[in-house]
C-alpha cells in the first residue's frame, strides 16, 4: 500500500508544486496602436444598422446565396484551411500532454540456458534452463520549474487560434471574390443585353440608309458607315460574351461545381447595401480575421522567448516504477515478486559555445518581426477601410452623373434620328449620337457594378460587417 501511495504521489505532487511557479519570458501585452478613434472617410448615416457576418445576403440574390453555399462545402482552399486547424489542434494537444506525467506499462518474458561447463559450476539439481517474467508500471515527469512546457503550450494555443483566423481570412476573401465576380457577371449580362439592343438599332439604321440610297436620298458613304458601326458593335458583343464565359468558369472553380451554369440577369436588380455610420470606431479592426491572426502569431512568438530562456536552466525530471518480477508467470503479481524504483535527474548545460543564448536571440528577433507585422496589418486594415469608404462615396456620385449622361445621350440620339430622317443633317451625326449613347450606357452599367463592388470591398475591409456603437 505504501508503494502504491508513493507511486501516486510521484504523479500528482509535481503538478501541485509547479502550479505557483512563474514561467520565464515576457508576458504578452497588446501593443498600443496610434490610430484615430474613427475612420475619416465615414459619412453621416442616420439610418445605419447592424450588419451581420452574412453580408452577401444584403444583395437579395438567391443565385449568389447558392454560390456562397457551394463554396462553403466544396472549395479546396476552405478544405485546406480546415485541415490546418485540425493539425494545429493536434499539436496543441501534444504540447499540453507534456504538462502531465507519462505512464507506461512495460512487460517482458524471456527463457534462456546458461552453460554447464563454465567457471561457476551449477549446484546439484539446478536446471541450466531458466525463465524470467516482468510486469512494471513506470512514469517519467519533467518538473516545469521555469515554465518551458507552459510557454510551449501558450505558443501552441496561439498557433491554434491563428489557424482559425487564417481560415476565416480565407473564407472572407473567397466570399468577397465570389461576390465581386458575380457582380461582374451581372454587369456583363446587362452590357450584353444593351449591345444586342444597340445592334438592333444600328441594323435598323443600316436598313434605312440602304433604302435611302436606293431612293437616291443618301450616298453610299452613309451605307458603308452604317455597316462599319454595325460590325464594330457585333465585335463588341462577341468580346462581352467571351468575358462572361471566363467569369462563369472562374466561379465554377471557386464553388467546386465544374458544371456550373448561371442564367442571365440584370445588374440593376441588385440593391445597394447600407453604408456604415459616421464615427465608426477603429476598434472594429479587431474584427478582421487577418489582424487577429497576426496578433496570435505575435503571442506565439512571445511565448517562444520563454521556451528559449527556460532551456538555459536545469532540466529536472522524476522517474518512478512499480511492478513485479518472477521466474514463474503465475507468481509475478505476488508481494514477494514486487519491485519498485524512484529517481530524480538534473541536467544543466555548462558549456555549449553560446548555442542556447543564440536561440534566445533568435526567438527575440522573431518576436520583433511579428510585432512589426502585426502593426503593419493594423495600419493596412485601417487604410483599406478608408479606401473602401471613399470608393463607395465617389462611385455613388459617378453613377448618378453617368445616369444623367445616359439620359441626355438617349435624347440626343432621338433628335439626331429625327433630323436625319427629315433631311436636316447627315448620317455622320446619327452615328456620333449612337456611339455616344452606347458608350454612356455601357459606362453607366459599369459604374453600377463598380459601386456594388466597392460595397463588397467595404464589407471585406471591415471583417464582414459592423455595429452602430463602439463595442468597447
Amino acid at each position: 500500500m505504501r508503494l502504491k501511495r508513493l507511486f501516486e504521489m510521484s504523479i500528482v505532487l509535481p503538478s501541485i508544486l509547479l502550479a505557483g511557479c512563474k514561467a520565464l519570458g515576457p508576458d504578452y501585452i497588446r501593443p498600443q496602436q496610434l490610430l484615430p478613434k474613427s475612420f475619416q472617410e465615414a459619412q453621416v448615416n442616420e439610418n445605419a444598422e447592424v450588419i451581420s457576418n452574412q453580408w452577401w445576403k444584403l444583395y437579395h440574390d438567391p443565385v449568389l446565396d447558392d454560390l456562397i453555399e457551394k463554396t462553403n462545402k466544396y472549395n479546396a482552399d476552405i478544405k485546406i484551411a480546415v485541415a490546418r486547424i485540425e493539425e494545429a489542434d493536434g499539436y496543441l494537444s501534444e504540447v499540453g500532454a507534456a504538462l502531465f506525467p507519462q505512464v507506461n506499462l512495460d512487460s517482458s518474458a524471456s527463457r534462456y540456458k546458461i552453460t554447464e561447463l563454465g567457471a561457476t559450476p551449477l549446484f546439484n539439481g539446478m536446471s541450466p534452463t531458466r525463465s524470467n517474467y516482468n510486469v512494471k508500471l513506470g512514469t517519467t515527469f519533467e518538473l516545469d520549474f521555469w515554465g518551458k512546457l507552459r510557454r510551449a503550450q501558450e505558443s501552441a494555443r496561439a498557433q491554434a487560434l491563428a489557424s482559425r483566423f487564417a481560415k476565416e481570412t480565407v473564407d472572407l476573401s473567397l466570399k468577397s471574390l465570389i461576390t465581386g465576380d458575380y457582380l461582374l457577371l451581372r454587369s456583363l449580362d446587362s452590357q450584353i443585353e444593351l449591345s444586342k439592343s444597340s445592334m438592333q438599332i444600328r441594323e435598323d439604321s443600316l436598313a434605312l440608309t440602304k433604302r435611302r440610297l436606293e431612293g437616291g436620298v443618301s450616298s453610299a458613304l452613309d451605307v458603308h458607315q452604317a455597316e462599319a458601326a454595325f460590325t464594330n458593335l457585333k465585335a463588341q458583343l462577341a468580346d462581352l460574351i467571351r468575358q462572361r464565359a471566363v467569369i462563369e468558369h472562374q466561379l465554377a472553380i471557386l464553388t467546386g461545381d465544374l458544371d456550373l451554369k448561371i442564367g442571365a440577369g440584370d445588374i440593376h436588380s441588385l440593391p445597394i447595401p447600407p453604408v456604415p455610420p459616421v464615427g465608426l470606431p477603429s476598434t472594429l479592426l479587431e474584427a478582421r480575421p487577418d489582424v487577429r491572426q497576426a496578433e496570435q502569431n505575435l503571442i506565439a512568438a512571445n511565448a517562444r522567448i520563454g521556451v528559449a530562456k527556460a532551456a538555459l536552466f536545469p532540466t529536472i525530471s522524476l522517474t518512478a516504477g512499480l511492478g513485479g518480477e518472477s521466474k514463474d508467470l503465475g507468481e509475478v503479481l505476488k508481494s514477494a515478486a514486487r519491485i519498485w524504483n524512484g529517481g530524480l535527474s538534473l541536467n544543466l548545460p555548462v558549456f555549449d559555445s553560446g548555442r542556447l543564448n543564440s536561440k534566445v536571440d533568435q526567438a527575440t528577433a522573431e518576436q520583433k518581426q511579428l510585432l512589426a507585422s502585426y502593426e503593419r496589418a493594423v495600419q493596412h486594415a485601417f487604410e483599406e477601410v478608408n479606401d473602401a469608404l471613399v470608393n463607395v462615396r465617389q462611385n455613388t456620385e459617378r453613377e448618378n452623373a453617368l445616369n444623367l449622361s445616359q439620359q441626355s445621350s438617349s435624347n440626343a440620339l432621338e433628335i439626331a434620328n429625327s433630323r436625319y430622317k427629315s433631311g436636316y443633317t447627315g448620317y455622320l451625326e446619327v452615328l456620333d449620337a449612337q456611339r455616344v449613347f452606347n458608350d454612356a450606357s455601357l459606362a453607366y452599367i459599369q459604374s453600377r457594378q463598380a459601386r456594388l463592388a466597392s460595397t463588397v470591398e467595404l464589407f471585406k475591409a471591415l471583417g464582414g460587417g459592423w455595429a452602430t456603437t463602439d463595442p468597447n
